[in-house]
């Protein structure tokens, strides 16, 4: 599971630049995902081949003054995490706020980093000598913007990264199937749990947003052994009165990352929200196995048409979802609930599916035959072999004469043929094109 770092500070110090910087991504608040759009307040990040996921907090004080509130924000990010970054700004000095600040930090017993951000040089380190003030060890002066001092920022970050420089060795969890429930508030995810387990586990409210951590069960269905878990409810930003449940996304991303398949809850009562579609999206980010559970079906008013006609909005509107399950249920009632589990065990074996080097290479030249990539630049693209490189979700790597060339139409057309050869068609397919070293270009 990737270590979370959360960056904190008040408005302006570049928490965003810093964000963008680190996760070389142009814009901390855009996914260019096709057929999603939301606000996006993490990112993945690798340093010296270590991979970390990295929070932007920014935003949470504009308009506030150091409240009782703006504490208990500041805690539960804090309490999230497992590293955190104070950024403070070297151009505007010292506020009242950074004071506040570094008394909560001084509290807590994780690694804790202090960066001066907007330093662009060694001549501007002459004012960090303001900031020794604040009775902080180590001082890191940075400038995101233009990379003053971030390689040794960030070599010292993931060192203390728990397990970094450790060997991990299999072990008998890697053999229980991870489930991740996940929706908007009030869909019936504990309820669902709860229809699961047989027993009242988890607590249960018509109130939005009941659950505030990620809350793991096991249980055993058919001889299987699977691990469920709970998550906060994901709300839109703009819904966020204290802004508290966004960090209860992080354990929502955290949950993510350490399950096989996602259950995203939906309300049947309720139209699909551009919010269930982001929900489905931040499950897409992270590879899982998905599986889209159309909850209170029961108290839906039918007739012959109505599960169609659901499922086909669903469809148009979750386009990159092609590929997952979709069954109506009732967690109140259990119905359908049972069939959960037929849908799981089908999606986790093609997850889990290892293709032969040999068969995929007939696939893809049977595939490029049938249909020839376009021209790049006026040259033929050339494609000289492809290997699987990993499972969990299915990833493939062509090794091509210009990747680059390679349009993103011709890349779903060659998952396609491989989910029709191979019979992979519920679980996501990753490809990556790659230059073939140690030859000329031709």
């Amino acid at each position: 599971m990737k270590p979370i770092v959360a960056i904190v500070g008040r408005p302006n110090v570049g928490k965003s630049t810093f964000f963008n910087r680190v996760t070389r991504t142009r814009d901390a608040l855009v996914d260019d995902l096709p057929g999603v759009t939301r606000d996006r307040h993490y990112g993945d990040a690798t340093w010296n081949d270590v991979e970390f996921t990295l929070v932007d907090t920014g935003g949470f004080t504009e308009g506030e003054d150091f409240s009782q509130d703006i504490q208990f924000q500041v805690h539960q990010a804090i309490e999230d995490a497992d590293v955190i970054i104070l950024l403070l700004d070297g151009k505007e000095g010292i506020s009242p706020f950074d004071h506040d600040m570094l008394a909560i930090l001084r509290k807590i017993k994780k690694p804790v980093f202090y960066a001066v951000n907007k330093i662009d040089g060694e001549a501007q380190e002459i004012h960090l000598s303001d900031f020794y003030s604040l009775g902080v060890e180590t001082l890191y002066p940075i400038s995101a913007e233009h990379r003053y001092g971030l390689t040794d920022f960030l070599d010292d970050l993931v060192s203390t990264f728990p397990g970094v420089g450790e060997n991990h060795t299999q072990n008998e969890v890697e053999f229980i199937i991870g489930l991740a429930v996940v929706g908007r508030p009030n869909v019936g995810k504990s309820s669902l749990i709860n229809r699961i387990l047989g027993e009242e586990r988890l607590v249960v409210s018509d109130i939005p947003g009941t659950t505030r951590d990620a809350i793991d069960s096991i249980c055993e269905i058919n001889g299987k052994t699977y691990r469920l878990i709970d998550t906060a409810g994901i709300r839109r930003k703009g819904k966020v009165k204290r802004k508290i449940e966004k960090f209860s996304i992080i354990k929502a991303l955290r949950s993510l990352e350490r399950c096989d398949v996602a259950l995203i809850l939906m309300d049947a009562k309720e139209s699909i929200t551009d919010q269930d579609i982001s929900i489905a999206g931040y499950a897409h980010d992270r590879g899982c196995g998905c599986i889209l559970l159309i909850n209170k079906w029961d108290l839906v008013e039918k007739d012959s048409n109505t599960a169609k006609t659901y499922m086909d909005r669903l469809r148009m509107q979750a386009k990159f979802l092609s590929f997952a399950p979709a069954i109506t249920v009732s967690a109140l009632t259990g119905q359908r609930v049972s069939k959960i589990f037929k849908l799981v065990d089908e999606v986790y074996s093609q997850y889990a599916q290892r293709i032969t080097t040999g068969k995929l290479n007939k696939i893809i030249g049977l595939a490029i035959e049938k249909n020839e990539p376009s021209l790049h630049r006026a040259k033929r693209l050339k494609f000289y072999y492809a290997t699987q490189v990993s499972a969990k979700p299915p990833t493939f790597v062509c090794f091509v004469n210009y990747p680059d060339g390679i349009h993103f139409s011709y890349r779903r057309y060659l998952i396609n043929q491989i989910r029709e050869h191979t019979g992979l068609d519920k679980t996501p397919i990753r490809i990556v094109f790659r230059q073939r070293e140690g030859r000329l270009k031709k």
